[in-house]
């Protein structure tokens, strides 16, 4: 019988499974389409916009777009929208298992503002909200017509969002959000503009109607700014992987930059998919921005030692339940090599993940993962870091299921 511990693990691995494979479709399809127009042999007569022609897998295949709609409708039209709408959903699903259901251990952070758990979630949910609702407005304004100035001020906002997510909550789970609030807007741009434009397009095609341009023109600008996007939202929902990233309080810097090097990265690629040439000089800036991040993931002072305060509930659970005592000492002696304030594991800079396990209360506040990572199963430590016995497993299982 699984304990309520693994299966909402495994439930969590299965979510997140889910938006691995939806968001490869998506990202698939949106890169492929903006590949697609941009590389349009548009010097041909008739009434389509541009044609290609293409291999792949054996089969040719001819290509055909319309900049408004062609004269009649097709019996069978493909929507691309449910890769885009299950990437989000199944994001929002595992920020909720992780970043909600888990908010003492991964969304708060007291060293930087004292909320309870109900008013975390709160600002998590409502800040996703609000800038979708804040980038809508700039773009219906006359800013939409103004293109570039219209991506410096959602890069602008998307910084001061960086820099408010560091300020409330932990380096890993601002930029976890500052992910979930790009990836929100990209979404929202699909459901809310792309789609119905495109369904009235299709609704005056069917009556007979000339299709009015302007849908098109809204729907290719939240389209552009959903390609520069796409990279920098894959780095922040990887970042949570790497401490370099998040546990540096110029974390929201180095998301900033990161910003950059996705119009960079994406410049170039559009550029040559345009064939307007190869614009030589993304890859030098490409490589100082990555540069300027790695060296900003060193600055600033080293984890501090944690502050007297009154233990969580959570960490009262654990710290008093039966055994802790022992399980305490199998991960003091055989864990802070690397999950310390300075690691004195050869190779290891910044504590895996960012979880340390040096006080009392550190070790219980990571209960659960202790219990995953060392108990149930042998991925940490490492073996050739230290070999943990059966015997100093089962005292962590035993610690962990008398609080349970």
């Amino acid at each position: 019988m699984l304990d309520i511990a693994i299966l909402w693990d495994w439930i969590g691995f299965a979510v997140r499974w889910l938006h691995v494979i939806t968001a490869i479709a998506w990202i698939g399809s949106s890169f492929y389409f903006i590949a697609l127009d941009l590389g349009l042999n548009r010097d041909i007569p008739g009434p389509a916009d541009g044609e290609e022609w293409q291999v792949h897998g054996g089969g040719f295949y001819h290509i055909q777009k319309y900049l408004v709609a062609p004269s009649q409708m097709p019996e069978h039209l493909t929507w691309f929208k449910w890769e885009s709408y299950m990437t989000w959903i199944s994001g929002a699903a595992m920020l909720m298992i992780i970043y909600w259901v888990g908010g003492e251990l991964y969304l708060l952070d007291p060293s930087k503002m004292e909320l309870s758990l109900w008013q975390g979630i709160a600002i998590s949910a409502l800040s996703l909200t609000v800038g979708w609702l804040i980038y809508d407005a700039l773009c219906k304004s006359p800013l939409g017509d103004q293109p570039t100035l219209l991506m410096v001020l959602l890069f602008v906002m998307l910084v001061a969002m960086s820099w408010g997510y560091n300020q409330v909550f932990t380096g890993r789970a601002s930029l976890l959000h500052l992910g979930a609030f790009t990836a929100t807007i990209m979404t929202a741009n699909v459901f809310f503009i792309i789609i119905p434009n495109q369904k009235i397009v299709v609704a005056d095609l069917i009556a007979g109607k000339a299709p009015d341009p302007k849908y098109g023109k809204i729907a290719k600008l939240r389209s552009t700014h959903n390609n520069y996007l796409t990279l920098p939202v894959i780095f922040l929902m990887l970042s949570n992987h790497y401490p370099l990233a998040f546990g540096t309080p110029y974390a929201w810097l180095i998301a900033a930059l990161v910003f950059l090097m996705g119009v960079t990265i994406r410049h170039w690629f559009n550029t040559q998919h345009a064939r307007k040439g190869a614009p030589y000089w993304t890859w030098p800036a490409t490589v100082i921005l990555f540069v300027l991040i790695a060296w900003l993931s060193t600055l600033g002072p080293a984890v501090p030692a944690e502050e007297a305060r009154e233990m969580t509930p959570l960490e009262q659970r654990f710290a008093s339940a039966e055994g802790f005592q022992d399980a305490y000492d199998v991960v003091s002696g055989n864990c802070t090599m690397c999950h310390a304030r300075e690691p004195f594991w050869d190779g290891i800079h910044v504590a895996p993940k960012g979880v340390i396990l040096e006080t009392e209360a550190e070790v219980a506040r990571h209960a659960k993962d202790i219990y995953l990572q060392a108990g149930v199963s042998h991925a940490m430590p490492p073996p050739s870091a230290s070999f943990l016995g059966e015997a100093e497993r089962d005292l962590i299982v035993a610690w962990y299921k008398s609080a349970d």
